[in-house]
């Protein structure tokens, strides 16, 4: 019986030591990027789905139970989930609360006091600084693991090197008069002064807001006055306004930005470098087309169009040709 008691507290303790630290993320281009350096060493969770919108997310009651399973809580700050700060003191979780954006420099609005734009990983060299707070974070939460965490971490930071090099490179094949980069909501701002586009968008930076008629107005005279070949939708915003934009203007939807959220595992950007490559290659190659070659037709409207055509055509001549038949007949 003693040795049966022995082997049980043996188990528990053994599965004890087995379980890996919680790190919840507030969105899911956090967790990703907490996954590439803390590897299998960690367990990962979000409070923001894959595809959610951070800005306006409402938090459930589950999440209070993820917040107290949590060892570290990741948030960014810069007023990007307004809704964290009250959803940790409900939860009475002990984790510790990191915010990944310290000592990165934030843009401020233009327009209000105290208002940072939180987009900052948009900047690859701000993801430098997310991946090396992270690292931080993970080395003093699982210090006999700095081996494996400084290893994954170097390989980390040498991606997101090779990714900004990526990112200079396909911008720099966008005509100068072309770079504009037109957008739903105004998250590209880090992306747009760091390598040398004009960012416009109908709302700010934040989606919980409604478009006002002026923003509207002002995308449309840009539209027109640069004659720039495309605008570009986001996957966590709604579509439909920037859809008719491009549609009344005669130009194209470039493709769908992934911003607030990467995408799910069979998506283009499964990951946070995914995200800044796959958005990258999409805005170069919609904005190094020629303005006459973008205008809004159908292909398949178009072909089935000229199909039809032929059609009468081709049913005319038969016409004709039983006509002329049938008279030298008689």
């Amino acid at each position: 019986m003693r040795n049966l008691l022995l082997f049980i507290l043996f188990i528990g303790t053994t599965s004890l030591k087995a379980e890996k630290p919680v790190i919840v993320a507030t969105a899911s281009i956090f967790a990703d990027m907490a996954l590439q350096i803390g590897d299998t060493l960690i367990k990962v969770e979000t409070i923001v789905p894959i595809g959610g919108d951070p800005h306006t997310y409402e938090p459930r009651p589950s999440d209070l139970i993820l917040l107290n399973k949590a060892s570290v809580i990741l948030k960014n700050g810069l007023s990007f989930e307004k809704w964290m700060n009250k959803l940790i003191e409900n939860s009475g979780t002990e984790a510790s609360v990191v915010l990944i954006t310290e000592g990165i420099e934030s843009i401020q609005s233009d327009t209000y006091n105290n208002s940072p734009d939180p987009h900052a990983w948009m900047d690859a060299e701000n993801g430098l600084i997310y991946a090396e707070n992270i690292y931080e974070t993970l080395l003093e939460l699982l210090p006999e693991q700095k081996d494996q965490l400084e290893q994954n971490y170097l390989g980390y930071k040498n991606q997101i090197e090779k990714t900004e090099v990526y990112i200079k490179e396909q911008i720099s094949s966008i005509p100068e008069n072309q770079r504009i980069l037109i957008t739903s909501h105004d998250a590209f701002k880090y992306y747009g002064k760091k390598y040398g586009l004009q960012l416009e968008s109908i709302l700010g930076t934040s989606t919980d807001a409604e478009a006002q008629t002026k923003d509207v107005e002002r995308i449309i005279q840009i539209i027109q006055t640069s004659k720039v070949p495309a605008v570009f939708i986001e996957t966590t915003v709604n579509p439909k306004m920037l859809k008719q934009i491009a549609t009344d203007n005669g130009i194209t939807v470039g493709g769908s930005l992934f911003s607030d959220s990467i995408g799910d595992k069979d998506s283009e950007a499964p990951t946070y470098l995914d995200m800044l490559r796959y958005n990258t290659k999409t805005i170069a190659t919609a904005l190094t087309k020629n303005i006459d070659d973008t205008v809004n037709i159908d292909p398949e409207n178009s072909g089935s169009s000229l199909a039809k055509i032929f059609v009468l055509i081709g049913a005319a001549m038969l016409l004709f040709l039983g006509f002329f038949i049938s008279k030298r007949m008689a």
